[in-house]
């Protein structure tokens, strides 16, 4: 049940360097600068072909604009050019995850790991296993903590927790998150997770405890403040419930959730 993107999924491509993002009134004018943007990136791309920061960039130009199916066929390209690099079976990867293609993704950071077992895309693949209740992802975890190098010992006692949230045994999961904040107190995914699973339990109140300490430690927490208003809604304490998700909606208006249940109270 989580809302938002999973938060642990690492996605190394650099800073694009061509602005795409801003905000324009005039959208012919918008439609323009971004094919001519996509223009300047092709042809640069024509000229250093196997330059791989020139195909990131026109991957991320792609991503920019919600343009999977492009970003994945770029992605393909470069791989099938050399299946070597296990960056861009990384970023093959994230683009499959947020395109809501679990098991693609999980395909493509299983290539990554087999050229290069990086900590970084272990935590994501086990992450990905636990949301697809694969045991899997508790071998994984085992191996991070046996990995001293690794220095992941808080993510495999979440991707744990995670294996059990996702296959049904909340009080194990609880238990798991429990030793992440004992490891990192400033790690939010944990107490975002312990909260949820305590909701899912129906400890509305010892969920808000773990809340409330988890936006006091991080006061832009906006995954806080949601699962905080769902609590008091569930506790039938509307007026803390609705300033609960106007706050999840302060530190980021798009948050879709927080928006649509903050109208079904008003």
């Amino acid at each position: 049940m989580i809302i938002k993107n999973a938060g642990f999924l690492i996605f190394l491509l650099p800073i694009f360097y061509f602005s795409c993002t801003e905000a324009d009134t005039n959208t012919t004018v918008n439609v323009d600068k971004e094919k001519q943007t996509e223009k300047q990136l092709l042809s640069e791309i024509r000229k250093y072909p196997d330059s791989l920061l020139l195909t990131q960039n026109l991957i991320e130009y792609y991503r920019n604009l919600g343009n999977y199916d492009s970003a994945i066929a770029v992605t393909d390209k470069a791989i099938n050019k050399d299946p070597n690099i296990a960056e861009l079976w990384d970023i093959k990867a994230t683009l499959h995850y947020e395109n809501n293609d679990t098991l693609g993704a999980i395909n493509a950071f299983e290539n990554a790991i087999n050229i290069i077992p990086l900590p970084e895309y272990v935590i994501s693949l086990g992450s990905l296993y636990a949301q697809t209740k694969n045991i899997k992802a508790l071998e994984l975890s085992d191996a991070l903590l046996l990995a001293d190098k690794s220095h992941a010992e808080k993510e495999s006692y979440f991707i744990k927790g995670l294996y059990y949230t996702y296959t049904g045994n909340k009080k194990k999961a609880v238990e798991l998150f429990d030793s992440c904040i004992r490891i990192d107190y400033t790690y939010m995914f944990a107490y975002r997770e312990k909260a949820i699973a305590l909701y899912d339990l129906a400890k509305y109140e010892e969920a808000i405890k773990v809340l409330t300490r988890a936006v006091t430690i991080q006061n832009n927490f906006d995954e806080g403040y949601y699962w905080l208003g769902n609590c008091f809604k569930k506790l039938n304490k509307k007026q803390e419930a609705i300033e609960s998700y106007q706050t999840a909606l302060m530190y980021d208006k798009n948050f879709i959730e927080a928006r649509d249940s903050l109208k079904t109270l008003q």
